[in-house]
């Protein structure tokens, strides 16, 4: 999380669906709505200052990768299983 002394506080006009997947990824994470928001945004710009190197996304897009290998390899056991039961292979 960044200092607190460079924040400014602003209001902005968001979706209730986005507040939901805020708050979400909030809890998901252990941290605060506002950080989240941050987070964001740091994604969104980051072709622009080409600060790649950011210890915060690359810890996302390292959870995210995480995540997407083992529900591909649920996805891929599942798939196994079924396949057998419709095609028994005859021993």
């Amino acid at each position: 999380m960044r200092s607190q002394s460079n924040l400014v506080r602003k209001h902005y006009l968001v979706s209730e669906d986005n507040i939901k997947k805020i708050e979400k990824l909030a809890t998901m994470r252990g941290t605060s709505n506002a950080d989240i928001v941050r987070q964001a945004i740091d994604a969104y710009t980051l072709h622009e200052d080409g600060d790649t190197g950011s210890p915060e996304l690359m810890q996302l897009v390292s959870e995210r990768l995480k995540e997407a290998v083992s529900a591909t390899k649920k996805t891929r056991r599942h798939v196994t299983k079924v396949l057998q039961e419709l095609c028994p292979v005859n021993a």
